[in-house]
């Protein structure tokens, strides 16, 4: 996840460069169940209204939730398909208030209201992140459901009633980049705490409809208005917190604006944050249990399995001596094309190592969502990568992939 107004607060009020140093402990996005009431193009655990065989039942949850507090993880996501539909889902909420530093709620926010919404409050999550995906007619379609934007906002003021900090998620494709402006109007009309802008990972129907991907022009442009917002908000005391994720080449979008604004002094003092968080944190700073209880480098990896919480505790499998885990943690990245060439590699980490995956075969290849010019990560543009779909084995044993 890059911090976008974290970063732009450096330029009014800079702090010391801390390097990140040994070992981190991650934040856990745990999939509860697949259950969803929803039917979004861009899923990525393709979730349905229907029961899923095979999810971990209350005590195994306990036992999960008991682990990751020892073990000491930075944050706990409690995700789904829609976590709500777990009917024990706020005995395991309870349970794992206090099992990390922060708790947060990743939800589609249709079911918070009346009784439901008095228990989330109650639970103290951190933080409630409720997915909008265009406004109105737009949303419904895109989530699948009519009336889901009516229902997916009456969630968002139930949350502000209640003193929840809550934020908008928002997966920018072709079908609804036009919405941006309204979406952040939106945050500000109602009193948002948080606006995080997804770009499109090719994983369940996402990978599906990969050619809803927003251009690499529209990006730009999108990128162009948050940090417009983002430096309002930093520098006129507008508080909306803005971040992105799922290409951590927004990064080194960022940097340009930057040294386009400012001196080099404070750009330089930028892009040693920027080198100290090291972008793209896929199977170090970030972990994913699925409602299965398999454990992925992230939420996106599901053809990948480091292990299972049903056989060994996450802090066993997550320490463990997993090549794919290890390589991920290497800095830098053995990457290859425009991203092991690129003179920004030390900012986004070599980006989503997924599409790199899912278009090639090859978790280490250049990441097709990359936006920026060659000019500007200093290499021969060249060929880009031709984005055919990997037709290929995705469950391939982990020693040809590192």
């Amino acid at each position: 996840m890059f911090r976008l107004t974290e970063y732009m607060r450096q330029l009014v009020a800079p702090t010391p460069v801390r390097p990140r140093a040994g070992p981190v402990k991650p934040v856990v996005i745990w999939n509860l169940t697949r259950r969803c009431n929803l039917k979004c193009r861009h899923c990525y655990t393709v979730s349905a209204d229907v029961d899923f065989p095979g999810e971990l039942d209350t005590a195994q949850a306990f036992d999960v939730l008991d682990d990751l507090g020892e073990y000491g993880v930075l944050g706990l996501i409690l995700s789904g398909g829609e976590p709500l539909a777990r009917k024990d889902f706020f005995d395991i909420a309870a349970r794992a208030r206090g099992k990390a530093r922060m708790l947060a709620l990743s939800t589609n926010g249709t079911r918070i209201h009346g009784e439901t919404a008095d228990r989330v409050a109650e639970i103290g999550f951190d933080y409630v992140g409720i997915s909008i995906d265009g406004i109105g007619a737009t949303n419904d379609w895109f989530r699948g459901v009519d009336g889901a934007f009516v229902e997916a906002l009456r969630g968002v003021r139930e949350c502000k009633a209640r003193g929840i900090k809550v934020g908008l998620r928002f997966t920018l494709t072709e079908g609804n980049h036009r919405c941006l402006p309204d979406l952040l109007q939106l945050c500000d009309d109602e009193g948002v705490d948080k606006f995080y802008l997804s770009h499109l990972v090719y994983a369940g129907r996402g990978d599906k409809n990969r050619g809803e991907d927003a251009a690499h022009l529209r990006t730009r442009a999108a990128l162009d208005l948050l940090m417009d917002r983002a430096w309002v908000a930093v520098a006129e005391d507008m508080p909306l917190d803005i971040v992105t994720g799922n290409n951590d080449a927004d990064a080194g979008y960022f940097l340009r604006w930057v040294r386009r604004n400012f001196d080099e002094d404070r750009a330089a003092h930028v892009r040693g944050h920027l080198a100290a968080w090291g972008g793209n944190a896929s199977g170090l700073g970030v972990a994913n249990i699925d409602f299965l209880g398999n454990v992925h480098p992230d939420t996106y990896w599901s053809g990948y399995t480091v292990g299972n919480v049903k056989e060994r505790p996450f802090s066993r499998i997550w320490t463990g001596d997993d090549p794919m885990l290890a390589t991920l943690r290497t800095r830098p990245r053995p990457l290859k094309g425009r991203c092991g060439a690129c003179s920004l590699r030390d900012v986004c980490g070599g980006n989503t190592r997924i599409r790199a995956l899912q278009l090639t075969g090859d978790p280490w290849a250049e990441d097709p969502a990359c936006y920026l010019t060659g000019a500007e990560i200093g290499v021969a543009e060249g060929d880009r990568l031709e984005t055919t779909p990997f037709r290929g084995k995705r469950h391939d044993p982990v020693h040809s992939y590192v």
